[in-house]
C-alpha cells in the first residue's frame, strides 16, 4: 500500500467527517442547512468510498455508521452513576404556589429564580461521553438501572458522536418523534399491514428498544437535551448548563424562560399551553427547576424525586360530540376497522370528524352506541379517540352497531381468527386490498415482476384490467398501451417480466399470494414439504401443524385462505396461464451446495439486503447466524463493516465479499 496515498486518505477522511458533522448539526439541530441533499449525499459517498478502500481506517464514530449495527441478543443493564429520578407533579396554580413556598422554606431564601422549560412527551435517556466521544447510551429504566441502548442511540442523527470539546460528561435528554413524522410513520405501517402506534411517545420508546439497530435507524427519532448527570462543567446555574450544552452542539429546546415567583411560572405555563398544539412535537407540560445549582444541592432529593424540580402537567384537551354513525374501512391486509363519524369538533388545533373504534371488542368494552354523546380527545395530540360515553345523556333512540358478516368491498364472508381482535376479509380478490396485493405479488422476493410497482398496479386496477393477481398473466400489449405514461417499450418489458415470473418455484408463489402470517421462510418450508400447490391446498390444519415451524396460527390462516371462494378463482387463472405450481423435485436435497456451512454478515451489501442474502444462503443449504464463533465458516463482508471484522480475523474465520459468496454457491453447485 502506498503510504503517501494512505496519508492523503486519512487527511481527506478527517476533513470529510468535520464537514459532514457540521452539516448534520445545521440540518438536524439548527434546521438551517447550508447545502442541498444532493451535495450532502456526495460527501457521504466520498467518505464511504475512502472507508471501503482503506478498511483499516474504520472509525465507529464515522458519520457513515448511522445506519445501525448488528442485531443484539438482549440489552445489558447499566447502573446510573447519578440516579435519573422522576418528578413530582403540579396540576393547578395553587399547587405551584405551595411548591414555591416549600422551596423557599427549605432553602432559607426569600426569592427563588426558576428555569422553566417544555416537558417533551418522549423517552428519557442518558448519553455518556468519554473525552468527547459517545461511549454509552441508556434508558432511564427505574431511575437507578437502565438498559444499554448505545447502538440504537448512535443512529439518532441529532446526537453528536463527538462533542466540540474533549469533555467527559453524562447528558440527559428526551428522545421523541415529531408530529408530522409520526403521521407518516403510521401511514407507512398501515401500507405494510403493521399495527399503528398509539402516540409519538410509544413509537419513540418502541423504536429505541429494538434489538436490531437497523430498524431503529429507519425511525424518525430526535432528541432534546435538558440536563446533566455526572459532569465536570463549571457552572452556577441550570440555564448556563443548557447554554454550554448548546455550545457543544447538543440539541437543546429554545422554548425556555427564567421566572421569578409562582405568577411568572404560571404565566409561562399558560403561554405554552396556548402554543402546545402549534408546536411540531408533543408536550404534556412544563418542567420547573430551581436555577441555582448551589440551591439545588442544598435542597437535595427524596427517594424518588428531586426537591428542586417539579412538572406542571397539562390536562389532555377533551371535547363532547356525537357519534352520528359507525362505518367500516377495509385495510390492505383485509382488516375491517369500525370508524365513528362525529359531529365536527375543534380539538388540539384541528377539526375532528372521525375517530377509529379499533375493533368489535373496543366498542363492546366502551358500550358505544350509534347516536351516543361522547368525550373525545387526541391520543398523543395526534390520533382522535373516544374516551368515554356520556350514558346519562342517552335518549333511548341510540342504536347498537354490529360488525358486518360480509366484506363491504367484495361481499365475501368475514372471519375473526381465534387469537385476534380484528375481523377480516380474507378474499384475495377483494378490490379494497387488490392494489397492495398486486404490489406484494410482484415484489422481488415473491414473483419478481420488474416494472410492476405501485403506480402501475394502481393504473391496472383503476382501468379494470385486473381483478386479482391471476389476471396479470392474461394482459396483452393493446391493454397496456392506452394507459397514461405507458410507452410501447415499457409495456413490452412488463409483459416479458410477467411471462418470466411463470417459472418461479412454488415457494415464491406461496409467499406472493400474501397468506396472512406466511412469510418467506414458512413459504419455503411449505413448498418443500408438500411439493406442489394441490397437496398444500388440500392439507388440513393438523397436517400443517405437523410440519416443523408451522404453528396453529399459520395453519389456521392457510386453511382459511384455501377455503375462500376467491382463492379458487385465482388459482384457476394461474393454472390456465401456465404458472409453475410445484417446487423442484428433491429441492431439499438440492439445497446442499452450502450444506453444513454457517455464514455471518457484516456491512452493507451491494446487490442484496442482508435479509435477501440470508434467504439465498438458506435456500442453498447453509445456515445464517448473527454472531461469530469458531463454528462460523464464512464472514460475508459488505461496505462499512462493524466490529465483526476484527473478531473474524481473531477466530481465523474465512472472510469473503458478496461476489465471492455467489461464486461459492455456483462452484459448490
Amino acid at each position: 500500500m502506498n503510504e503517501e496515498n494512505r496519508q492523503e486518505a486519512m487527511e481527506r477522511l478527517k476533513t470529510l467527517k468535520k464537514k459532514i458533522n457540521e452539516h448534520n448539526y445545521r440540518y438536524h439541530v439548527l434546521d438551517k442547512p447550508e447545502i442541498d441533499d444532493a451535495d450532502f449525499d456526495r460527501l457521504i459517498r466520498e467518505l464511504e468510498d475512502i472507508e471501503q478502500k482503506y478498511p483499516e481506517l474504520y472509525d465507529p464514530d464515522s458519520p457513515s455508521q448511522r445506519v445501525g449495527g448488528e442485531p443484539l441478543a438482549e440489552f445489558s443493564t447499566v447502573e446510573h452513576q447519578v440516579p435519573m429520578l422522576g418528578l413530582d407533579n403540579a396540576f393547578s396554580a395553587e399547587e405551584l404556589v405551595d411548591y414555591d413556598r416549600r422551596v423557599r422554606k427549605q432553602s432559607g431564601l426569600q426569592k427563588i429564580e426558576y428555569l422553566c422549560e417544555l416537558k417533551i412527551d418522549g423517552l428519557a435517556v442518558s448519553l455518556e461521553y468519554l473525552n468527547g466521544r459517545l461511549n454509552r447510551g441508556s434508558t432511564r429504566g427505574d431511575g437507578f438501572f437502565g438498559e444499554d441502548i448505545t447502538m440504537n442511540l448512535r443512529t439518532v442523527k441529532q446526537i453528536p458522536l463527538q462533542l466540540k470539546k474533549a469533555l467527559t460528561l453524562e447528558a440527559r435528554g428526551e428522545v421523541y418523534i415529531r408530529k408530522d413524522d409520526f403521521e407518516q410513520l403510521n401511514i407507512h405501517r398501515a401500507e405494510e399491514g403493521l399495527p399503528q402506534f398509539a402516540n409519538p411517545r410509544n413509537a419513540a420508546a418502541g423504536s429505541l428498544r429494538q434489538l436490531d439497530p437497523r430498524l431503529t435507524a429507519r425511525r424518525p427519532l430526535r432528541i432534546f437535551i435538558y440536563g446533566l448527570g455526572k459532569h465536570d462543567l463549571e457552572s452556577e446555574t441550570q440555564s448556563d448548563i443548557l447554554g454550554q450544552l448548546e455550545a457543544l452542539h447538543l440539541p437543546v429546546n429554545k422554548e425556555r424562560a427564567i421566572c421569578r415567583g409562582p405568577q411568572e411560572i404560571l404565566d409561562f405555563c399558560q403561554e405554552m399551553q396556548k402554543k402546545r398544539f402549534d408546536l411540531p412535537f408533543a408536550i404534556d407540560g412544563v418542567v420547573i427547576k430551581v436555577n441555582s445549582l448551589v440551591t439545588q444541592e442544598k435542597l437535595g432529593c427524596t427517594a424518588r424525586s428531586p426537591r428542586w424540580a417539579i412538572a406542571y402537567k397539562y390536562p389532555p384537551e377533551e371535547k363532547q360530540t356525537v357519534i352520528n354513525d359507525i362505518q367500516v374501512n377495509v385495510g390492505r391486509t383485509g382488516a375491517i376497522t369500525p370508524v365513528a363519524l362525529l359531529d365536527p369538533v375543534s380539538l388540539s388545533g384541528t377539526t375532528v370528524q372521525r375517530a377509529s373504534l379499533h375493533n368489535e371488542d373496543f366498542i363492546r368494552d366502551k358500550e358505544i352506541l350509534i347516536g351516543d354523546q361522547v368525550v373525545v380527545r387526541k391520543a398523543g395530540e395526534i390520533i382522535p379517540e373516544v374516551v368515554r360515553v356520556l350514558k346519562e345523556k342517552r335518549s333511548g333512540s341510540e342504536k347498537r352497531f354490529k360488525m358486518p358478516l360480509t366484506c363491504p368491498s367484495c361481499g365475501s364472508k368475514t372471519v375473526r381468527l381465534s387469537d385476534e381482535a380484528v375481523t377480516r376479509c380474507i378474499n384475495p380478490s377483494c378490490p379494497a386490498q387488490l392494489v397492495e396485493k398486486l404490489i406484494h405479488f410482484a415484489s422481488r422476493r415473491a414473483m419478481d415482476i420488474e416494472g410492476l410497482g405501485p403506480a402501475v398496479a394502481e393504473l391496472l386496477m383503476k382501468n379494470q384490467l385486473v381483478e386479482d393477481a391471476g389476471d396479470l398473466y392474461f394482459l396483452k400489449l393493446n391493454d397496456l398501451l392506452p394507459l397514461p405514461r405507458m410507452a410501447e417499450k415499457s409495456a413490452q418489458n412488463l409483459l416479458e417480466a410477467i411471462e418470466k415470473s411463470k417459472g418461479k418455484p412454488l415457494r415464491h408463489l406461496i409467499f406472493g399470494l400474501g397468506i396472512r402470517h406466511v412469510g418467506e421462510k414458512a413459504a419455503r418450508i411449505l413448498a418443500e414439504q408438500f411439493g406442489d400447490l394441490q397437496h398444500l391446498r388440500k392439507a388440513e390444519q393438523n397436517n400443517l401443524m405437523a410440519v416443523a415451524e408451522i404453528g396453529p396460527k399459520i395453519a389456521e390462516s392457510i386453511v382459511l385462505f384455501f377455503n375462500t371462494p376467491g382463492t379458487d378463482l385465482i388459482l384457476s387463472k394461474l393454472t390456465s396461464a401456465g404458472v409453475r405450481l410445484d417446487e423442484p423435485l428433491h429441492a431439499k436435497e438440492e439445497r446442499g451446495q452450502l450444506d453444513g456451512k454457517t455464514f455471518v454478515f457484516s456491512g452493507i451489501l451491494e446487490h442484496y439486503t442482508r435479509e435477501e442474502a440470508a434467504v439465498i444462503v438458506e435456500e442453498n443449504g447453509g445456515k445464517v447466524s448473527n454472531s461469530l464463533s469458531r463454528k462460523t465458516n464464512y464472514l460475508v463482508l459488505g461496505a462499512n463493516p462493524g466490529s465483526k471484522l476484527a473478531k473474524a480475523r481473531e477466530l481465523d474465520v474465512d472472510i469473503i465479499d458478496e461476489q465471492q459468496l455467489l461464486a461459492l454457491i455456483q462452484r459448490e453447485g
